[in-house]
Parts: C-alpha cells; structure tokens; sequence
C-alpha cells in the first residue's frame, strides 16, 4: 500500500542525508539530544515540520491542508518534509538520531512501537479529550495506538485487505462472481484455475497473494492465530504456514496463477503493473483504498469480495486496519501547537473533503459519511464495502513488534524462493521462523 513517487512539488522539501538503515538504527538508539524550531516564543510564533510519504497526489492535498490551517491560525507555519516510502524511514531515523525529529509524524503500524520503544514518539495521553478531540473517531481502531497504557500514534483512516475482483474476466471464462459469503479457499482456486485455463495465454485467474503480510495474517487469523500475539512474539503455528505455502504452491501448480517467473516480474512492476491493474487478472488481493488506482488501470467496474474462508473459519479473518498514523515527536518544543495540527488532520471537516481517502477512509466517522459523495466511484464503492463489512470482521490485531517490517521482507523472499522451488514447504516454514524470530528479538 505504500507505493509513491519522489515528488517535486515544494519548495519546502529538505535535502536527502542517504544514511544505511542499520547504521541509522543505532544512531537512533544513541540520540539524546532535543529538537525542534527555536522559533520566537515572544513573538508568540510557532513553526511545525510535519513529515510524511506519500505519491504526488497526496503531497498537493496536504500541502493544501497545511495552506487551510495557516489561514486559521497565521501565528503557525508549518514545514512539510516529504519523500517517497522508499526512501521516507530513512530520512526519519537519521533525523530523530540527529536531534532533528518532525513535530508531526506520519507513521506505519510496522513501525510505531519500534519508534515509541526507542523514545522518539510523545504519550499522546495528556492531549486526548481536549486538545485532541476522540469523541467521533471509529472505536474498533481509535486505540491501537496505545502501547503499555500511553497512546502514541492515532489512526488516520481505516482500509480492508479484500479480494477484488474482475467481473468481465470472470464472465468471459465461463466462472461465476464468486459468492463472497459462502467461498471456500478450494473454491478461490478453482475459479482461478478454471479462469487461466479459458482465458487467452497471459490472462490469469488469480495474482499470486504470498507476497503481502496481511493475506497470510487472515488466513491465521481464520484459524484462531495470528502472525504476532500480544507480547510482540510469533504466534503463527507451524501448521498453517504450511498450510499457507502450500496452497501458494497448489496455486502456481494447477494455474491458478502465473508461472514463478511472470509472479516475481509482475511483483517488481507495482500496483500500475499488477495483472489486476493491467486487465490479465480476475482476482488479486488489495487494500481498499488501491481500488480507484486498479480501476482506472483495468479500464472496467472491479468488485470488492470477502476473503474465501471467512465463513468457514473459527473466527473471521478481516480486520479494519488504520491506513496510517499521525504521531508527535516527543523531543518536539512546540507539543501542544502540533497536537493542535493533528486534531486539525484528524477531526475538521475541511481537511477532510481535501484529503478524501487518501489516508484511508477517514478515521472520524462523521467525516467519513460526509465525504462519500465527493468520492469518485471507486472510492464510493470502497466506503460502502468498508461499510457492510464492518461489524462482521474481528477485531485489528495488535501493534506489530519492533523488527516487523524486517519479517515482511523475509516473508516476500521465502515466498519468492517458494515459488521457484528453492525451498520446500517445510524448508520455508523452518526458515521464516528462524529469520522472524532473529528480526524481533
């Protein structure tokens, strides 16, 4: 989900100090010295940097955000520092190590209670209620932020990892829109299967779903697990990552998807490049929010499913997962006025029909039923699959442990070595429980 472009749009972009990650780690855990502007308290002026990632899009809409804000409160300027994922955790640790940490901080769930451990994030405790209105915000997410009784990060809007699927793909290959309520694992391949097998050479049934954590996180899940517990260990048995690689293997075995070449090649493209994206595939896995950027690619109406399983299993798989975080910088001079900003982000109306879903659909629930019809219909057809789905999918697992990020990667390699037969099942069981365990601990 966070696939953007370096962009070139403001005047306020900092120069790119290109330090390695695990040198940048260890600087972070050193760092003790403050930060912020020496603005003049006098004066009675404030200056925020707010940091974030994001596309070209999402940086001319809160850029306008930031515009809106400044002509309510023209004591207050605030610097944006903005890059693409790639390069944005990067930037982050280098800064916080340096004594240079933003004053607001758009943060990822792999990596808030890495930053809140290390000291780099404010208790958001003390603003909660008052300068930080939390009254509208969508309780089954409003607290996964909190970590050891202080909240560090707040939701900006929610997603659904889903099935999306192609129905002109489907009907042209003689298989029927799965029903979503009732399908089965066995039932995703067989339509998958039978979709490559009717459909011209390069058109698949199914793009291959082992290269992302959440999809193997509803598959725990489904099966009363998860990939973490809530002491931040590995909680995924044994039993179903076997159970998981090995359908990733029946998968590419009997059709249903590509071949392994064409999977790493259509991996390595992006969203943009995706066989959903491209029209050569009828059913992928994707976040809710990804639907606009896939129908416009597709050129054809996509369809939002349940994950197979999710009726069938001990409990439901899906979850509501906040898209992103805002977070404070505890070392920040100027708390009080960011935390200002960030009920601003998070609860005005205004902001919100700029941001749109960009970040999510809105994490305030009214904002989030205000803006539908300014949503293009994808989006539209995002809210209300967010809508009906909603009360029926679990409860959002914890916070990821520090490391998280780390395991995502060794999954997309095991999976990778899967998929050219370069590890068995069991071998690639044994080896993701190894490398995850050595990335937490």
């Amino acid at each position: 989900m966070a696939r953007s472009s370096f962009s070139r749009l403001s005047r306020r972009r900092r120069v790119r100090v290109a330090v390695p990650a695990a040198v940048t780690a260890v600087a972070l855990l050193l760092a003790g010295c403050g930060d912020g502007d020496d603005d003049s308290a006098d004066s009675g002026n404030v200056t925020l940097r707010f940091s974030w990632w994001g596309s070209d899009k999402r940086h001319a809409a809160t850029q306008q955000v930031i515009d809106l804000y400044e002509s309510k409160h023209p004591n207050v300027k605030i610097e944006g520092d903005y890059v693409g994922w790639e390069d944005y955790w990067d930037r982050l640790a280098t800064g916080v190590a340096g004594g240079n940490s933003p004053d607001v901080i758009q943060m990822e769930s792999r990596y808030v209670r890495e930053y809140a451990d290390r000291g780099a994030l404010a208790d958001l405790k003390p603003f909660l209620g008052s300068t930080i209105r939390n009254a509208d915000l969508d309780p089954s997410v409003a607290a996964i932020g909190e970590i050891d009784g202080k909240t560090y990060a707040i939701p900006t809007g929610v997603n659904i990892y889903a099935v999306v699927a192609n129905p002109t793909l489907l009907k042209a290959a003689g298989a029927a829109l799965p029903d979503d309520k009732s399908w089965t694992w066995e039932d995703l391949l067989r339509t998958a299967s039978q979709v490559t097998k009717n459909s011209p050479k390069g058109t698949y049934g199914l793009q291959d779903m082992g290269y992302v954590d959440a999809g193997l996180e509803i598959f725990a899940r489904q099966r009363g697990e998860s990939i973490y517990g809530s002491d931040g260990k590995l909680a995924v048995s044994d039993a179903t990552l076997k159970e998981w690689w090995g359908m990733i293997v029946r998968s590419r075995d009997t059709g249903a998807e590509p071949p392994a070449s064409v999977s790493v090649e259509v991996q390595g493209g992006g969203i943009d490049q995706s066989l959903t994206a491209t029209g050569k595939g009828a059913l992928g896995t994707w976040w809710t929010n990804e639907l606009p950027a896939l129908t416009e690619g597709a050129k054809t109406d996509l369809s939002l499913l349940r994950f197979p399983g999710e009726s069938s299993g001990s409990k439901p798989g899906m979850f509501l997962k906040p898209a992103m975080f805002y977070s404070l910088g505890q070392k920040s001079e100027h708390q009080e006025e960011a935390a200002k900003f960030l009920d601003f982000l998070v609860n005005d109306p205004e902001a919100a029909k700029i941001i749109l879903s960009d970040r999510g659909m809105p994490v305030n629930l009214k904002n989030r039923d205000a803006i539908v019809p300014s949503l293009k219909p994808a989006d539209q057809k995002s809210a209300a699959f967010i809508k009906e789905v909603g009360p029926s999918v679990s409860s959002p697992p914890p916070l990821p442990p520090k490391g998280a990020g780390a395991v995502n990667d060794v999954i997309q390699q095991i999976n990778e070595q899967v998929l050219f037969n370069r590890l068995t099942v069991d071998q690639a069981v044994q080896q993701f429980r190894q490398q995850a365990e050595s990335a937490i601990s």
